[in-house]
């Protein structure tokens, strides 16, 4: 997950996107040092957002690098042919931004699996890593059995402190200074601030990992910095926090009492008058004291969650290694 630089801001919330859209309510547009630009078919939405300037990066409340950022409502549809168009457009995307970072095609990979598999919401990391194409140990092995077009790729899950009783960047640092990868991937389940992007949205960034930080549990992070390897993040929403869903339901009960009267003010009365960061604000003041501001999931999560671990394996696996065919990648794995 990304670290929150400004909670003010950022919210709840581990998306960019979503990071700077609150941003630029302040600014009234664009945030200054905040580039972006999107491509969208209908189906999909795809956006590239690069946070320049450590000015920008304190507005947004992310780090300073680039973002990706792929949304796709239909996914909760349960559309196998859209579930292969956007694996196919992450493998592209993931493999666009790996060139654009400047990580070499032969640079080896560990991929880290975060997360609680155990916890439905949370088991994103765990189930990718099942399905990743693993290939280390043929490189080790039989290095002259493998073809060209596959890169070194390693993976593993290293559960949570809770069950482990070690910081999962405690594992991954043994495992880097054994092995030596290139480069780092780490798959994480974030927190979003709508509903609509809950499994539905997948970002790439290039800022590295602080497992916990979108439910304010903030643990040792993975980076370069702490490492001393580039470290990419890859996560998709699957959790919200009550006192947003109450913010919002606020907002779409303001909508319709417009609609419905010339008095939608005397309704709402005071709240009515909050900007979005006062209201929500107000909203957590009553529920967080009586322990009611709860992550939030679809009922549909157990589902949803293979299906978007299926896409993001899929479109790793081809990103990853040019002998896999990026301009037709399935989403199933088994």
């Amino acid at each position: 997950m990304t670290t929150e630089q400004n909670p003010v801001y950022a919210g709840s919330t581990d998306l960019a996107v979503e990071a700077n859209e609150l941003a630029a309510k302040k600014y009234g547009d664009a945030v200054p040092g905040v580039n972006m630009s999107t491509d969208e078919d209908g189906s999909l939405k795809v956006t590239l957002m690069d946070i320049s300037t450590e000015e920008a990066a304190h507005s947004v409340g992310k780090m300073q690098g680039h973002y990706v950022t792929i949304e796709s409502p239909g996914l909760r549809r349960k559309d196998t042919q859209l579930q292969d168009k956007v694996a196919t457009r992450f493998a592209s995307e993931f493999s666009a931004f790996l060139t654009r970072i400047g990580i070499p095609k032969n640079a080896s990979v560990l991929v880290i699996g975060l997360g609680n598999s155990s916890v439905t919401p949370d088991a994103l990391g765990p189930l990718v890593v099942e399905n990743i194409m693993i290939t280390r140990h043929y490189f080790e092995l039989m290095p002259g059995e493998v073809h060209s077009g596959y890169r070194q790729v390693s993976a593993v899950a290293p559960g949570v402190l809770g069950t482990t009783g070690i910081e999962s960047s405690e594992i991954v640092q043994g495992i880097v200074d054994r092995i030596k990868p290139d480069l780092i991937i780490a798959i994480d389940a974030l927190a979003s601030l709508s509903l609509d992007r809950v499994n539905s949205t997948i970002q790439i960034a290039d800022t590295g990992v602080h497992p916990g930080s979108g439910i304010g549990n903030k643990r040792k992070g993975l980076t370069k910095e702490i490492l001393g390897v580039p470290c990419l993040a890859i996560g998709v929403p699957t959790v919200v926090y009550a006192s947003t869903i109450v913010n919002n339901c606020i907002d779409m009960m303001a909508e319709h009492f417009k609609q419905m009267t010339s008095k939608s003010g005397d309704i709402l009365g005071l709240v009515g008058t909050l900007d979005d960061k006062e209201r929500l604000q107000l909203v957590r003041e009553v529920l967080s004291p009586s322990g009611q501001d709860l992550l939030v999931t679809p009922k549909e999560v157990d589902q949803f969650i293979e299906d978007i671990a299926n896409i993001i394996a899929s479109g790793l696996n081809a990103g990853l290694h040019e002998a896999v065919d990026q301009t037709n990648v399935s989403a199933y794995t088994h």
